[in-house]
Formats: structure tokens, sequence, C-alpha cells
């Protein structure tokens, strides 16, 4: 571990850009249709519920990455091999980032560049970063949330005032029952991505005051939930429930839809920025959070010699993992969800917290 810390304003800021993230530009919680946005409010609830599996644990080895306590709860031979096994995933989640970045990117704006090429660039400047050390992340994003509130309250009104905005495309409410709203709910907007969070386990020894994690992460998790929530209401609102499915990238369509005066309109900019700067964050956190395993489980002196190793892993990971952006898509809604965040967010985790509760009584007999 790096001798640094980070305060809990840059903690709460790095978890709110984090689960931004794609979130934000893709259609989020529309397999419940017009009722997207109590897909993802319940989804808010289950990524508080799934905080009070992490913590109990966290607070039990408050100095300890997740790979650190893992060996502790689960001996030293089973809990590297697991620790190894989320190091890989977090790998995995950090190219499936890297690829949503790179897609979008090259679908929007830059048409002619290849995607290795888009990819390359934007992990090169993670590196950097990552390699200057957590500190730097965390002022970064201090700086980036900022940014990102002023375009999102800019965006919203600019959006509000050009007259595209209709209410009656939000109704009626429950059209199809409960069943599509609880079925997207879980595990789809639990996991992704405010289960996702999890990683920042790996992060959490920098924090300076621990006492605070809860206030942060509840805060990230609600604040960052309600305007998820907010932008896909605004998308069905503005398109509709219909033609946000089809797209791929309906907040670009949203905004685009900004025609003022036939002077201010394509203003996709600001959608494509604001993406830019939350995909940025949320691959630095999953890159963080494995090298921060890797350098844990290996027993390295520090975490920058495996920075540009595992920036290439991504990399590589991100163009393999499917051949088109409908793969890519298809893959993290049918199968990650079911056969990898479920285990790794979820029943691992628990499986933790049971075992830390029992040794705990042990103990307590024992005195």
């Amino acid at each position: 571990m790096e001798k640094a810390k980070v305060s809990v304003i840059q903690l709460f800021a790095m978890m709110f850009l984090f689960e931004l993230g794609s979130a934000v530009v893709v259609s989020f919680g529309i397999g419940a249709k017009k009722d997207a946005w109590l897909a993802i409010l319940l989804g808010i609830c289950g990524g508080i519920a799934l905080f009070f599996i992490y913590y109990p644990v966290f607070r039990q080895y408050p100095d300890l990455p997740f790979t650190g306590y893992a060996k502790e709860l689960f001996g030293k031979y089973l809990g590297w091999v697991i620790g190894l096994l989320y190091t890989v995933y977090i790998l995995y989640s950090a190219s499936r980032n890297l690829r949503d970045f790179g897609d979008i990117l090259v679908a929007s704006t830059m048409q002619q560049t290849p995607l290795l090429a888009v990819n390359i660039l934007m992990i090169l400047a993670i590196c950097y970063v990552l390699y200057l050390g957590i500190e730097v992340v965390g002022r970064t994003a201090e700086v980036f949330i900022v940014t990102i509130i002023l375009f999102g309250l800019v965006g919203s009104f600019l959006i509000w005032i050009s007259g595209s905005i209709k209410l009656h495309n939000l109704q009626p409410f429950l059209e199809n029952g409960w069943k599509p709203i609880l079925t997207t709910a879980f595990p789809m907007t639990t996991f992704f991505p405010f289960g996702e969070i999890f990683v920042f386990s790996m992060l959490l020894p920098y924090l300076n005051r621990p006492e605070l994690t809860k206030k942060a992460w509840l805060s990230a998790i609600i604040s960052s939930g309600l305007i998820l929530t907010y932008t896909t209401s605004l998308n069905i609102a503005v398109l509709g429930a219909e033609e946000v499915e089809r797209s791929t990238f309906p907040l670009l369509s949203t905004i685009g839809k900004v025609n003022l005066f036939e002077f201010i309109q394509r203003l996709d900019a600001i959608a494509v920025l604001t993406f830019l700067f939350t995909t940025f964050f949320k691959v630095s956190i999953f890159f963080y959070g494995a090298v921060i395993g890797m350098t844990d489980l290996f027993k390295l002196k520090n975490h920058q010699q495996m920075v540009l190793p595992a920036g290439i892993i991504i990399v590589f990971l991100s163009m393999i993992i499917a051949s088109n952006f409908a793969e890519h898509i298809e893959e993290g809604i049918n199968i990650a969800p079911y056969y990898l965040h479920i285990i790794f967010l979820l029943i691992i985790p628990l499986l933790m917290l049971v075992i830390a509760i029992i040794r705990n009584r042990f103990k307590k007999k024992a005195n």
C-alpha cells in the first residue's frame, strides 16, 4: 500500500463519479419501460443493502484492502485464490468500461478513429494519473465533480426551456405491472452500477477518517442514484420509452433535441464530455483496485511497477471480450449480472460476513 491518504470529500467525489460512469449515457433501467425510474430507485435500495453486507467486514479490518481480509477470513491459501479471482474480475470490469468508452466515442464523434487507438490513449492517461498515486486521483475527482454538476445543470436547463419534454411519455404508471420493474431492479440496476462500488473496498484503507466511510458511501449511492433516475426519466420524457429502448446512447439524442433560436444547438458535446469524465474515473478506480490487489497478493514493494502491465491487460481484454458493441451490450445484460456479479458482489461477500460474525462469537466466548 502506498503511503497516501484521501479525505472524505475526495472519497465521495470518486464514488459519485464512479457510480455515474457509463450508466449516465446508456439506456439505464429501460427494461422496465416507462417505469425505469422506479427500477433505478429500487436498485438504489439494493445498493444500500449490499453496503450493509460489505461494511461490517471492512470495519473489522480497516487497514487492509479486500484481498488482505480475504486471506484473514478464508485462510492464507484459499484467501489468496479468492483475492486473485477478485483481481481478475476487477480487471475484467475495467476492460468492459474501457470498451464502453471507446465504442461510444467512436460511434458519436470519432467515426474514422480505430477503437484500439482510442482505448490506448485513454489507458495511457489513466496510467499516468495512477502512477502519481491515489491522492492525485482524489484531488482530480474534486475538480471534475464540480464540472460534471455544472454540465448537468446547464444541459438540463436547456432541455427544459427548449420545449422538448413531454411528461405524458412517462404515463401510465405501472403500465406493465411490477414484474418488469423487479426483474430490472434485480440483478441489473442493483449490481450495475450500485453494487460495483464494492471495488472501493480495495481503496478504503487510504481514507484518513475511516469512521466516515458509511456517510461517504451511502451519500454517493443515493445522490448518484437520484441523478441517474432523473436522467433516465428525462430521456423517456423527451424521446419516449420505445425510442430510448432502441437508442444505444439516449442521452446524446435527448440533448441533441435542443435547438434554441436556430443558434444554440448540437449540444451532444456536453453529454460526450460528461461521459468522458465519468468513465475516466470509473476505469481508473477499477484499474487501481486491480493494481492494489496484485501488489498485495504478490507482495510487491510498490504499486507503480504494476500500473503499466495492468494497463496492457485491460486494453487487451477490452478488445477481445466482444467482436462488436451489440455483443458487448448483450454480454453486459445477460451474462455478467447472472454469472459474475451475483457471485462476486453478493454470494462471496455474504459468506465473508457470515464467517466474520461466527469468528467474532467464538472470540467472545473464548474471552
